[in-house]
């Protein structure tokens, strides 16, 4: 490569693909799926509906949360008389409460479970930033048949599912009737607003999204966070612009709760974080421009060096000083 303006944050994104094959990186890039207390081996063999929706896709803070929630096919009328919705028509205290009795209510347990993959902003990232194209669609696909997967090794009897579309429904829809034949599949627009059972889903991935950034704890050190905290996630929202650019860092760009693919987070980077350099370039006469390794020199001699970054140690990184 041989441009001069070439960011740093490119530099990071090369990084971060090179250190996804690494099985010692303790950057969060695992998903797990979480189950709540009924799930496994639920209903005990009666005919089950499964639905399937996602919070936090829009965000550039934060994980994007996918849900499945599951309940026997005759307590559809027990489903309802519970509250769901969209979780969007809800307001956080009624999402909140639903969700307790989702986890709490004994009753409730038998009439509907569920089970979450929690995505990283960092796992988010390092997929859409690989050198074979990942889509935020793929990620999202995967994320729902892992669930769906689950529900059927923990033995729930699944003969319905209904998803909230992700990209064309047609094409979906067909994707998953090919991996699971002989179940009943619907894939719509608005299914959170159609079916209860996804209703409930959006509830469990909206509440466990909201939380997760609300108590967000940051494994990097000295992050810059506006007195009115970093708000919504939102690329919209006026907290978390700030936040963006108060926490930016000149060599490494945003810490882990920065979906650092999205574009509101590279156009900062671009514009704020120290230029890359190729030697490549300076041996063929080309202009540079400010040199990174120039901003690692101290200014003068009472200038204290920064401390040593949590990107080298999640990678076990040492400096050497001969080879």
């Amino acid at each position: 490569m041989h441009s001069t303006n070439f960011s740093i944050f490119y530099v990071h994104c090369y990084f971060v693909n090179l250190f996804l094959k690494q099985s010692n990186c303790r950057m969060s890039l695992k998903c797990e799926t979480e189950r709540s207390k009924t799930w496994q081996d639920f209903a005990d063999g009666v005919p089950c509906v499964l639905g399937i929706d996602e919070a936090g896709r829009g965000p550039v803070l934060g994980p994007m949360v996918y849900a499945a929630a599951i309940s026997p096919l005759d307590q559809n009328t027990e489903l309802k008389n519970l509250g769901v919705d969209d979780s969007k028509a809800l307001n956080e205290a009624k999402r909140e409460e639903i969700f307790d009795k989702m986890n709490n209510d004994e009753e409730i347990q038998q009439v509907v479970a569920y089970a979450i993959r929690s995505l990283s902003p960092e796992l988010i990232s390092a997929s859409m930033l690989k050198r074979h194209k990942y889509s935020l669609n793929e990620v999202s696909h995967d994320a729902a048949i892992a669930l769906i997967k689950d529900a059927f090794a923990c033995n729930v009897n699944v003969v319905e599912i209904k998803v909230d579309t992700v990209g064309p429904k047609a094409t979906y829809q067909a994707k998953l009737e090919k991996l699971f034949p002989g179940i009943s599949i619907c894939v719509t627009e608005k299914a959170d607003s159609l079916f209860p059972i996804v209703s409930a889903a959006s509830i469990a991935a909206k509440v466990t999204r909201d939380t997760r950034l609300r108590n967000w704890q940051f494994k990097e050190k000295g992050i810059r966070i506006p007195e009115n905290g970093y708000g919504s996630g939102y690329p919209g929202d006026p907290n978390t612009k700030k936040f963006l650019q108060l926490s930016v860092d000149p060599i490494f760009g945003f810490c882990s709760l920065v979906r650092a693919s999205w574009k509101t987070a590279s156009a900062i980077v671009e514009k704020r974080s120290v230029p890359g350099y190729w030697e490549d370039d300076e041996d063929e006469g080309k202009p540079q421009s400010k040199k990174m390794s120039g901003w690692l020199q101290p200014k003068d001699a009472t200038e204290v060096p920064p401390k040593k970054h949590v990107y080298f140690k999640e990678r076990h990184m040492k400096n050497i000083t001969t080879f």
